[in-house]
């Protein structure tokens, strides 16, 4: 059996297994074809049109781990398209940093030509590889390091970059300056060669630190979440463009749809009041989307919804109508009770199983469980959380959509 054989009549297998068994198959390569079969099986997750496509090769896992979804490449796609409207231009884009290839063969779609650089020789070759595969045609593949060719590039209408985020003992950096290429020290250049740039980067990274060190340049902030969970920063920088910085905050559900979106101009609304509301039955709750969280921009969301947060550390909004295009989850309260015995012993009743979230609270998820004794799961869905004045309640809900 060749190695490429193996690979495609093992590739659903585990690969723990199949690296127990390497001695029934001398003949094939098995470090490379286990790399392959995990590199498919995740690819089958995060990339089901490239798991789809015979003949791609994969990279080694971290590669594959860190890599950008279908969902989160179609969106720098669309961002893409949207900006070279803005600037009127759409002849050619560099991505500094290729890794994978997966943002730049979406990105590259926007542009009459582009160009691809990575300083690993190996992802360039496998790069080479995959793109006429994917029907990309467009496309130069450059091995050199991203600073190095940036002083030689021409002038492009986007530049991409993906500074890495781990320092040179592995760990992980979540500072502008600490990511590699330093972004802020190259940033006179990426202006001077791009009528816009966009830089991807953690979301766990300060967004307001990272454009208060992009001095000014940094025209849309985007957060982006795929199935409730924070996946990316996006920061577009641009002079040719002047504009009130926006921050955008979408959490998508698929490659093509986006579930819900909020756009907001930062301190454009005043603070809003804690909730007045007296919480009962038929009360509408609000849980924002991992965005808007990230984001922080709960008094603007407030504002262009009319809902009423809990308390200011709460997160958690309320309306007396239905919300049908609320960016989050919405929720009916069925019961309020204290933590008072007696009420939760009566609110409880029936409830053998549900979801539970706390917010502004003194207990972990795991610790009020263990007191309510319920056990997780079911279409029941109890947030606990602290009002304005104090006091601890749990507020008992289904889902309204």
């Amino acid at each position: 059996m060749t190695t490429a054989e193996f690979i495609r009549e093992y590739r659903e297998r585990d690969i723990r297994q199949l690296a127990l068994q390497a001695n029934r198959f001398p003949d094939v390569d098995m470090p490379y074809a286990l790399d392959q079969i995990q590199g498919w099986q995740i690819a089958r997750r995060k990339l089901p049109k490239w798991a789809a496509c015979d003949g791609v090769i994969f990279p080694p896992h971290l590669s594959m781990e860190q890599c950008s979804s279908e969902p989160t490449a179609q969106y720098k796609l669309n961002l893409a398209m949207a900006w070279t409207c803005k600037v009127g231009h759409a002849s050619r884009m560099t991505d500094l940093t290729g890794g994978f290839g997966v943002d730049f063969s979406f990105t590259s779609c926007a542009f009459n030509a582009a160009t691809y650089v990575e300083r690993n020789e190996q992802l360039c070759h496998i790069v080479e590889h995959n793109l006429p595969l994917l029907g990309l045609n467009n496309a130069t593949v450059v091995c050199a390091d991203a600073v190095e060719y940036l002083s030689t590039v021409e002038p492009q209408t986007m530049l991409f970059l993906d500074p890495a985020r781990r320092d040179e003992h592995g760990a992980k950096t979540v500072m502008l300056a600490d990511c590699t290429p330093d972004v802020v020290q190259l940033l006179p250049q990426l202006l001077e060669k791009s009528r816009f740039t966009m830089l991807k980067l953690s979301p766990m990274l300060d967004w307001h630190k990272a454009v208060d060190d992009l001095r000014g340049t940094v025209r849309e902030v985007h957060i982006v979440s795929v199935g409730g969970e924070c996946k990316e920063l996006l920061l577009v920088l641009s002079t040719v463009v002047e504009s009130e910085l926006k921050v955008y905050c979408a959490d998508l559900s698929t490659a093509s749809d986006t579930s819900s979106l909020f756009v907001y101009t930062p301190g454009s609304s005043a603070p809003v009041a804690n909730s007045t509301f007296n919480i009962q039955h038929s009360t509408f709750l609000h849980e924002p989307n991992a965005s808007i969280m990230k984001a922080g921009c709960f008094d603007e969301l407030a504002a262009a919804y009319g809902v009423s947060p809990v308390s200011r550390n709460s997160h958690l909004f309320l309306s007396d109508e239905p919300i049908e295009d609320f960016p989050g989850r919405s929720f009916v309260v069925e019961r309020v009770t204290t933590m008072n015995k007696g009420e939760l012993r009566k609110a409880l009743v029936g409830i053998g199983k549900a979801n539970i979230a706390t917010r502004n609270f003194p207990l972990t998820v795991a610790e009020l469980r263990k007191r309510l004794k319920i056990k997780d799961g079911g279409d029941v869905y109890i947030f606990a959380t602290t009002t304005a004045e104090g006091e601890h309640l749990l507020l008992i809900s289904r889902k309204y959509r």
